[in-house]
């Protein structure tokens, strides 16, 4: 992540990041107002293709002749696995021509097709050029994919493909409960990471209990080390453990209602607690000196050689820091510790969700080409493919059996299981951008683990963000149905 584009934590950012590495899980979010697409319908447009006969082979109906055209978003990701998953777009259709392109300029590309009416069939709407979801879905411009979801799977005809994905695909593809429009292919795990050697060598395990993580702390303290640190200089890092370390104490409603931007949300009794908490690795000095003025790179380094046991971070972190992290470090990580035993959701609970938005525009030539193509890449082996590739799980719920995992990506999966149904997913920073980094991020979290804010001040100051963003008629908001 370059420093100045890594901060776009949407993901829409990470511009130089997308463009370097081939980022672990790296995430492209919906960037909700970040580029005004002028998306004005109109235009010539193009025939649609007609529809093929549905068979068990073929449930979506695609036309065995006709051309389907896919541009992918040219990143981190490389474009290897997409064009593998098109040889078996070609392998079933061999009569059809498939024209694959990758490019990096999105929006320059596509934006001025989506206004002659003439898109291709499938794009992965992603990167620094990702053109404006809001704008898209607000316009009709996106097909609904619920077609796909309720599609037999690849692999099993007895599996819906929706029934093959991972918690909280479907959901972050909709926008106000409405039907889905975008398909996240990859998946990202959030929470706090660390050596394992590390930890072993304190003779501890990962704290469960917040009493726990204060006396692993204090342990690595006695041995010279830091317990944590951070990105200071954009610390909405931090709700990478935080926030669902809120869900954990408080349950669900509690993030659903800060995301709501509902009065008093960051009042309720657990987000006190948490902050509380998080305070108190400030004042017992269990915070590596200077992490204030650390960015996301320093502080990654930091930690990678030791200085500090715990970071809170998203499983990009593997790749991005492979070049510090020494061989023996046995990267792990692990869903945040709660309060106690009066948390309402159990210890596992973590923050995991999708990037890499695919869409199917609603004028395409050939929608059922580009969500047959779209079926196959959600087939276990087409997943198991990207995985091996790039590092990253994807939306598939499997697909890394037989695989040589990295240590972090074998964390991430064992994580995973742990959660099982108890993954969260703050909407917060895809629809709120401007609040979640700057706002909530550097003037309320950074300043209180800086010491320059207590929880009680921090506290007030986020509400008074959150109820200016719900009162600004200039944004649009969104709500969890």
């Amino acid at each position: 992540m370059g420093s100045t584009a890594h901060h776009d934590r949407e993901g829409v950012g990470r511009r130089d990041l997308i463009k370097r590495s081939a980022a672990l899980g790296l995430v492209a979010v919906p960037g909700m107002g970040l580029m005004s697409a002028c998306a004005s319908s109109g235009g010539g447009g193009q025939s649609k293709a007609k529809e093929g006969k549905k068979t068990a082979k073929n449930p979506l109906g695609v036309n065995d002749t006709a051309k389907m055209e896919f541009v992918l978003f040219d990143g981190g990701f490389g474009k290897e696995y997409a064009q593998d998953a098109v040889k078996i777009y070609e392998k079933d259709f061999p009569k059809a021509t498939v024209k694959f392109a990758a490019t990096q300029k999105i929006q320059s590309t596509l934006q001025p097709r989506f206004n002659q009416g003439n898109p291709p069939d499938l794009i992965d709407n992603s990167g620094a050029e990702q053109m404006d979801m809001g704008v898209l879905v607000g316009k009709n411009q996106l097909a609904d994919l619920t077609p796909l979801l309720d599609a037999p799977s690849y692999d099993d005809p007895n599996k819906k493909v929706r029934d093959t994905l991972r918690p909280g695909i479907v959901e972050m593809g909709q926008f106000d409960g409405k039907p889905v429009w975008i398909l996240y292919y990859a998946y990202t795990v959030y929470g706090v990471w660390y050596s394992q050697k590390a930890l072993d060598s304190l003779d501890a395990e990962y704290p469960k209990t917040w009493d726990e993580m204060l006396q692993v702390c204090e342990k690595a303290k006695k041995k010279g080390m830091a317990g944590w640190t951070y990105a200071g200089k954009y610390p909405y890092y931090i709700p990478f453990s935080l926030y669902p370390m809120i869900g954990k104490v408080g349950g669900r409603e509690v993030l659903d209602a800060i995301d709501n931007l509902e009065p008093n949300a960051w009042k309720h009794p657990a987000v006190k607690a948490c902050f509380e908490a998080y305070y108190e690795l400030f004042k017992k000095g269990y915070i590596l000196r200077g992490t204030p003025g650390l960015d996301h790179i320093q502080s990654q380094t930091a930690w990678a050689k030791g200085e500090a046991l715990f970071i809170p971070n998203g499983s990009w972190v593997e790749n991005e820091s492979a070049n510090v992290i020494p061989k023996d470090f046995d990267l792990a990580v692990s869903a945040p510790s709660g309060i106690d035993s009066s948390d309402k959701m159990p210890f596992g609970t973590i923050w995991a969700s999708g990037g890499e938005p695919f869409i199917v525009p609603s004028k395409a030539a050939n929608p059922e080409g580009g969500m047959e193509q779209l079926r196959i890449m959600l087939s276990e082996a087409s997943s198991k493919n990207f995985t091996a590739k790039v590092k990253s799980l994807t939306a598939y719920n499997g697909g890394t059996s037989g695989i040589d995992l990295t240590p972090g990506l074998k964390s991430g999966v064992a994580a995973l299981q742990l959660a099982g149904t108890n993954v969260v997913n703050p909407r917060l920073q895809d629809w709120y951008v401007q609040l979640e980094k700057e706002k909530i991020g550097v003037s309320g979290l950074g300043e209180m683990m800086a010491g320059r804010l207590t929880p009680a001040e921090a506290i007030k100051k986020i509400q008074g963000f959150a109820d200016e963003a719900a009162k600004d008629t200039s944004i649009k908001h969104y709500k969890h149905q």
